[in-house]
């Protein structure tokens, strides 16, 4: 053999630290990776797909034995749905995810900005509106969906209309409705459930005519941030396939130095056995 030529060793096996059996007897309930920039597709109510970008949240169980997870898996999961990314696919990502990292238990959470053709209420100038909107998915002994959305809309004061020779004092009001239900809810539902219980909903564009007529509407319908968590919570009941609701109103207050909040957490008793 020439000084030239080379033999290959063989690379040593490296160490599976994560897989090392732990000692401390403590169980870890989500343990994974967080804010992951990734492309998503959302299906709007007319049933074409909507691209945007969510910020991802990936975690499993540990059982006590086991000293670490490994999070490299995660991104593997995830990067296998490139360019099909829907609700329709989490189950299918749950399970790989429990499968890929021998967990009992997987947690998907994806938060992203949803778009929604709006016209202005006279001109009927149209734009584009964005809502918040998260998904929150489990697998484990039971499976779970949360569908959280906030709506920001105009809130008008009533004591201030109440008490005042002129005028009254508005505010931006962000409404957070999180719900789960028993048949498919779309986030556009939501956000009209919403704003048909405001004093005013927000528009992306506004002209002249447009805003006298909501300025109008807003003093005709006065809501306290009581008001709202009210009117929004009667409008979840009476929808017939939402299960379980969360309601958070905080309005942004124009002339105190604090906001005014109100919440109320639900589970719909529909009356079936």
């Amino acid at each position: 053999m020439s000084e030239s030529q080379t033999v290959a060793k063989p690379t040593p096996a490296l160490a599976d630290v994560q897989n090392e059996r732990d000692e401390r007897n403590v169980r870890i309930d989500k343990v994974g990776v967080k804010d992951i920039r990734y492309p998503i597709l959302v299906k709007d109510r007319t049933g074409g797909p909507q691209s945007t970008v969510g910020n991802v949240n990936m975690y499993v169980d540990l059982p006590h034995h086991f000293k670490g997870t490994h999070m490299s898996r995660f991104l593997e999961v995830l990067n296998h749905y490139e360019g099909a990314m829907s609700v329709e696919k989490l189950p299918e990502l749950l399970a790989q995810m429990q499968g890929r990292l021998n967990a009992a238990t997987a947690h998907f959470e994806v938060a992203f900005t949803y778009f929604m053709k709006k016209r202005a209420p006279v001109t009927g100038a149209e734009a584009l509106m964005p809502y918040e909107v998260t998904f929150d998915a489990a697998a484990g002994a039971k499976k779970d969906f949360v569908l959280s959305v906030v709506v920001p809309v105009t809130t008008l004061c009533p004591c201030s209309k109440e008490i005042s020779a002129r005028g009254a004092h508005n505010q931006r009001g962000m409404v957070s409705v999180s719900v789960r239900f028993r048949d498919l809810v779309w986030i556009e539902e939501i956000v009209e459930l919403v704003e048909a219980a405001a004093s005013c909903d927000l528009y992306p564009i506004l002209k002249r005519n447009d805003e006298k007529w909501v300025t109008e509407k807003a003093y005709d319908n006065p809501r306290f941030v009581e008001d709202m968590v009210r009117e929004v919570t009667l409008r979840l009941r009476g929808h017939e396939k939402i299960e379980w609701f969360q309601v958070h109103v905080e309005n942004h207050e124009s002339i105190h130095a604090h906001n005014a909040y109100a919440f109320v957490e639900e589970w719909v008793d529909r009356g079936e056995n």
